[in-house]
């Protein structure tokens, strides 16, 4: 993975996909991605084990609604 300056935001497509956290009901593992809104389709970005994570995850795509969980 390359990483970019911090100061740098990565970029989606905001009209077709939205920000969730998808965590597994078993064992509680969640990973940060992207939903198409249409299909339902899943775009896995980066494993997140805390608030912290999900912060970073927030911050690198300057998203700053509120991102839902799904199972």
């Amino acid at each position: 993975m390359f990483f970019k300056k911090k100061s740098e935001k990565l970029i989606y497509d905001k009209e077709n996909k939205k920000p969730v956290i998808k965590a597994s009901i078993c064992n509680g593992e969640m990973v940060a991605g992207f939903q198409d809104i249409h299909t339902g389709a899943f775009d896995e970005v980066m494993l997140v084990k805390n608030d912290a994570e999900i912060a970073d995850f927030m911050h690198l795509y300057g998203i700053t609604e509120k991102v839902e969980k799904i199972y």
